[in-house]
């Protein structure tokens, strides 16, 4: 099957958000790590659910199973994304951090004093904040040491993870600049240690598929406004172990997966949304099944997404003035984000500078402050961030590298 995204078109007029035009020029989108545009399908969707089946979960009433349904049918779709055991595998929150943080506190409550949990320095601070809590109940956090490279240093890692080890929080790839970790690799090792493994998939789902049983990773955490969907976080538990979780929770509320970490009343339209997300994905791919589908849509998403991403990576590295941080592209495995560093301007400037020529990027330092601090470019206010998404285009990276001239001129 040919890649449908080779020809940008039909696949755009799928967006309502990129046939908008300011001043008579049209936006250029190129924010994606933080958040992507929604396709029709998924608009439709939520409010196709608020028209017909607007009601709480579990009643007798036909809308009140129509909810039922619809939130069923979301984590049979997130199951099939992850490649998840299956839907009682997937719970639904507000978003990643909440989710996170709930884990935490669960975690608080089985860890005792003197055991360990490492995190990273190149992660999102929604990775690391949660776990940094666990110090105020004696356990102990320790950081992987982050290179200049924009890489972890895995021997770091290998000297850190022990026998005291319980648990360990890494994000597969790192949404300030792009770097995609060796989960496999920390997987082993956390093996060798018995210790849990939590990814935070936030910044890769978009891009790569994802096996949860192949990586045998015991939790997973991803937000669905990420991939073309709306606000709202997903994680995914390894069958059985949620359940062993002290989780907070009503007297009232589930004890078992998945809804033993889902507090109050859901998002049922964001959530009905999300499985329109997995679907629109899928309707790129061939298969006999949704996640056979899923993988082959995602393999042409990331050729695709590489292919314009390597373009801007390397139309910006030939720029006076520019220092693109973290890894070059020589390798598909890596996500298409962009992030560097002009000379004798700020980020925010040159993000000004865009956005007055309708181009959409980020500056700062996205919440992965501590990378960005690490690698020593918070003072400058740091990077300015760009990101691929699948319904960019040659054309809009060649205007991106035009206008990038003009500002280092």
């Amino acid at each position: 099957m040919s890649n449908p995204l080779t020809n940008p078109t039909p696949v755009r007029d799928l967006f309502p958000s990129l046939q908008r035009k300011h001043n008579g020029q049209p936006l250029v989108f190129i924010d994606g790590p933080a958040g992507t545009q929604v396709p029709q399908s998924v608009i439709d969707s939520i409010t196709h659910y608020y028209k017909n089946s607007n009601a709480n979960t579990h009643g007798s009433f036909l809308t009140a199973k129509e909810t039922d349904t619809v939130v069923l049918h979301t984590r049979s779709c997130m199951a099939a994304l992850l490649g998840a055991e299956s839907q009682s595998c997937i719970s639904i929150g507000q978003n990643m951090t909440t989710l996170n943080f709930a884990l935490a506190r669960a975690m608080s409550r089985i860890l005792k004093p003197g055991d360990e949990v490492l995190i990273t320095q190149l992660d999102h601070e929604a990775n690391r904040g949660p776990w940094l809590t666990l110090r105020d109940f004696g356990i102990k956090v320790r950081e992987v040491n982050l290179l200049p490279t924009g890489v972890l240093d895995y021997n770091d890692f290998e000297g850190k993870i022990n026998e005291n080890t319980k648990l360990v929080c890494m994000g597969m790839s790192a949404n300030s600049i792009g770097t995609v970790n060796n989960f496999k690799l920390i997987r082993e090792l956390t093996y060798k240690h018995n210790a849990w493994l939590l990814l935070d998939a936030v910044h890769y789902a978009p891009h790569f598929a994802i096996d949860v049983q192949a990586i045998g990773c015991d939790f997973l955490l991803c937000s669905a406004y990420k991939f073309y969907g709306p606000h709202v976080g997903i994680l995914y538990s390894k069958p059985g172990l949620l359940d062993r979780l002290p989780t907070d929770r009503l007297r009232t509320a589930g004890q078992v997966a998945p809804d033993s970490i889902e507090t109050g009343t859901l998002n049922h339209a964001a959530i009905a949304g999300v499985g329109a997300a997995v679907e629109f994905i899928a309707s790129f791919g061939a298969g006999s099944t949704l996640r056979e589908k899923i993988i082959d849509a995602y393999d042409k998403i990331s050729q695709h997404e590489h292919k314009l991403a390597s373009k801007l990576y390397e139309g910006l590295r030939k720029l006076s003035g520019i220092t693109v941080v973290g890894q070059d592209f020589s390798s598909p495995n890596r996500t298409p984000t962009v992030s560097f560093t002009v000379d004798g301007k700020t980020p925010l400037q040159v993000c000004d500078q865009l956005a007055s020529k309708n181009i959409f990027a980020w500056d700062g330092h996205f919440y992965a402050i501590h990378a960005i601090e690490v690698l020593g470019l918070l003072e400058r206010g740091g990077v300015t961030r760009m990101g691929i998404s699948m319904y960019n285009t040659m054309e809009e990276i060649e205007f991106v590298l035009g206008e990038m001239k003009k500002i280092c001129s």
